[in-house]
C-alpha cells in the first residue's frame, strides 16, 4: 500500500544510522489501542532492519503527566531523537518546550499537536491530514442513503472520540461540512456523544440510544472502534445490518472483517504502519541535523465493500 514519505530523508537517515549508533525515545499515548499497535510495530519493524538504531518505546497509559515525564526522561537519558503519538494534543506546548530547551529533536505521529504551526526547526508532525478522513466517510454515507432513496430525510447518530483530541475534533467537523452540503442535507442528526475511541463504550452508547425508541437511518463513527461497538449493541438488539448504513476510520482488520460479513458499510485507510515508519525517518533525519518538512502526510483512502480485498493485509 501506499506510504508517502520523505524518500529523500530516508535516504539520508539510513546513512545516518549507519555512521553511529542512534537512539530514539518513543512515548505512545497507549498500547491498548488496535490502530496505535500497528502504527507502533510500523517504527518496530523498521528500526529491526537497520543497523545500530535502537527504540526505546514506552506507554503513557492515556495520561499526559506521564507522557511529560517520559519525555523529559529521554532527554535527561541523552537520546538522539524523540517520538510522541500524544495523549493530549492541547498539552504539546510543554512537550515541544521540554525537547527543544534541551536540543533534542522531536517527531510527533498520528495526532496534531495543538502548536502543530508553530513548532520548532527541529520538530514535525507525521500523519495523515484528518480534513480527508472524516469527509470521505460522511460523503460516502451519504451517496448511500441517497442511493436506498433517502433523500427526502435520515436520522443518524455520530460517535466522537476523545473530545480533547485534535482528530476527533476535525472528523466530527467533516461530518458537520458534508451534512452542510446541498448534497447532503437531507441528513439529520439526532444526536451525538463521545465514545472516547473505545469499542465497549461506544456499545454502551449505542445500547443507550437504542432505549431511546428513536428512528435512525446511520452511525457515523469517528473511527473503526466505535462502529464495532455500535454494531455489537445493533446485533444484539435484533437489528439487521442490511437496514442501517455505518460508517468507521482507520480500516483495521477487525473492521474489514465486519466489511466482509455485510456490517460496515464504510471505512477510510489510515496507513498506521506507514505513519509509524515515517515518523522514524523524520527522528533519524532530524538527529543527522538534515532539514524535514514540518508537516508530512500519508494520504487517506476510502474502503468500501467493492475494494476491501485491497486492504485487507495493510493494517
Amino acid at each position: 500500500m501506499k506510504k508517502t514519505l520523505l524518500a529523500a530523508t530516508a535516504a539520508t537517515a539510513l546513512m545516518a544510522s549507519a555512521a553511529h549508533s542512534q537512539n530514539i525515545g518513543v512515548s505512545m499515548a497507549l498500547f491498548d489501542d488496535n490502530f496505535l499497535t500497528v502504527l507502533r510495530n510500523g517504527m518496530i519493524d523498521m528500526a529491526a532492519g537497520m543497523d545500530g538504531v535502537t527504540l526505546q518505546v514506552e506507554d503513557a497509559q492515556n495520561d499526559v503527566a506521564r507522557q511529560l515525564d517520559q519525555i523529559n526522561n529521554f532527554v535527561a537519558s541523552g537520546v538522539d531523537a524523540i517520538i510522541v503519538n500524544p495523549v493530549d494534543t492541547s498539552a504539546t506546548v510543554a512537550m515541544s518546550n521540554a525537547a527543544a530547551s534541551a536540543g533534542v529533536p522531536l517527531v510527533y505521529v498520528n495526532r496534531q499537536p495543538i502548536n502543530v504551526d508553530e513548532l520548532p526547526e527541529n520538530q514535525a508532525f507525521v500523519a495523515s491530514n484528518e480534513i480527508e478522513s472524516g469527509t470521505l466517510a460522511a460523503f460516502e454515507a451519504c451517496k448511500l442513503l441517497r442511493a436506498e432513496g433517502k433523500g427526502d430525510g435520515a436520522n443518524i447518530y455520530i460517535m466522537m472520540g476523545e473530545l480533547s483530541n485534535q482528530a476527533a475534533i476535525q472528523r466530527t467537523k467533516d461530518f458537520d461540512d458534508v451534512i452542510g452540503m446541498d448534497m447532503c442535507n437531507f441528513m439529520n442528526v439526532i444526536d451525538r456523544q463521545t465514545a472516547n475511541w473505545s469499542r465497549d463504550e461506544a456499545g454502551n452508547l449505542m445500547t443507550n440510544w437504542l432505549s431511546s425508541g428513536d428512528q435512525f437511518d446511520a452511525v457515523l463513527s469517528n473511527n473503526d472502534e466505535m462502529a464495532l461497538g455500535a454494531i455489537q449493541a445493533m446485533k444484539a438488539a435484533g437489528i439487521s445490518m442490511e437496514d442501517v448504513i455505518v460508517t468507521g476510520i482507520d480500516a483495521t482488520q477487525d473492521a474489514l472483517a465486519a466489511m466482509q460479513a455485510g456490517d460496515l458499510n464504510v471505512t477510510v485507510f489510515q496507513n498506521a504502519a506507514g505513519q509509524g515508519a515515517g515518523a522514524l525517518d523524520a527522528a533519524l533525519a532530524l538527529a543527522a541535523g538534515e532539514t524535514v518538512a514540518s508537516k508530512v502526510y500519508v494520504p487517506f483512502e476510502l474502503v468500501t465493500p467493492d475494494n476491501v480485498g485491497d486492504f485487507l493485509s495493510a493494517n
